[in-house]
């Protein structure tokens, strides 16, 4: 792995690499680094991404999801043992990420500047997805559990990758990164499916925290926050660092926001925003 210290923190990479294995994660085994110059010498899970396998092969669908599923509750029950080892995703970051979305995607890609009584709207609407994300029941978090971070392996399926930022937030986070993925689409029934079996699944601790339609609501507004995060940084990856391949999964992304906001009265705002200026939205 080629991780220049001033773009990557590997130093956290190792230490969380060692924690997720102590519970159980199917993560890389370091076998050598040089944090100085940002070289590690990992072992290879091999070439095919979930992604890869899912286009490749739909049939394997439900045994990917279902592998990937169970490593999330043993990351979510397991690392209750190694908590204190992570930060907290506080108030201000989730904040930090869902403006994103209006610094570069509404305002560098689209050119839309929100005038005073939009913001007004924009921050009650962030105040009820940061609230949302607040008052869940608090697990570690990988940040990026979905289909390009997750390989399949032979033995021990998924393997794991890129969990440096991990932190202590909420339980629904990875859940919907891995279901409502920017990179490809699950059907409603199926979803609806994953969905009922892992909060079933839980482990009581976990879930008696909440209803079934809580846990609902917290997915459906951690998506929310997560996918105009998502749409930030893909815009942000074209404006600032000159990488435009992410605008094609930014149509979809909007599309999960439109879909879901459309349930809340409350995320009015977003929702007629995204259909009056963004449903059509193409790749520049």
């Amino acid at each position: 792995m080629d991780a220049p210290p001033s773009k990557e923190n590997s130093e956290k990479f190792i230490r969380f690499s060692k924690l997720f294995r102590q519970i159980k994660i199917n993560c890389p085994i370091i076998i050598e680094s040089n944090l100085e110059k940002g070289f590690l010498l990992l072992t290879d899970f091999g070439p095919d991404h979930y992604l890869d396998a899912l286009l490749k092969n739909p049939q394997l669908t439900h045994s990917l999801y279902n592998d990937a599923l169970m490593t999330l509750r043993t990351l979510q029950s397991n690392g209750q043992s190694i908590m204190g080892e992570f930060s907290n995703y506080e108030e201000i970051l989730l904040k930090q990420e869902m403006d994103l979305f209006i610094d570069w995607f509404c305002l560098k890609e689209l050119s839309i500047d929100f005038n005073q009584k939009e913001l007004i709207q924009w921050q009650n609407c962030s105040e009820i997805l940061i609230s949302n994300a607040l008052i869940q029941p608090q697990v570690i978090v990988h940040r990026d559990f979905h289909s390009r971070n997750l390989m399949h392996t032979r033995d021990s399926n998924p393997g794991v990758l890129d969990y440096q930022d991990a932190v202590i937030g909420p339980i629904t986070y990875d859940l919907v990164s891995l279901l409502r993925d920017c990179y490809i689409s699950l059907s409603k029934t199926l979803l609806n499916q994953f969905l009922e079996d892992y909060y079933l699944n839980l482990e009581p601790s976990l879930k008696n925290k909440m209803t079934f339609n809580n846990f609902l609501r917290y997915f459906d507004l951690m998506g929310i926050q997560r996918h105009l995060k998502a749409i930030g940084i893909f815009s942000r990856l074209k404006h600032r660092d000159g990488k435009g391949d992410y605008l094609k999964d930014i149509p979809r992304t909007l599309h999960y926001i439109y879909s879901v906001t459309k349930k809340y009265p409350e995320l009015s705002f977003l929702n007629l925003f995204i259909k009056n200026n963004c449903l059509d939205y193409k790749e520049s």
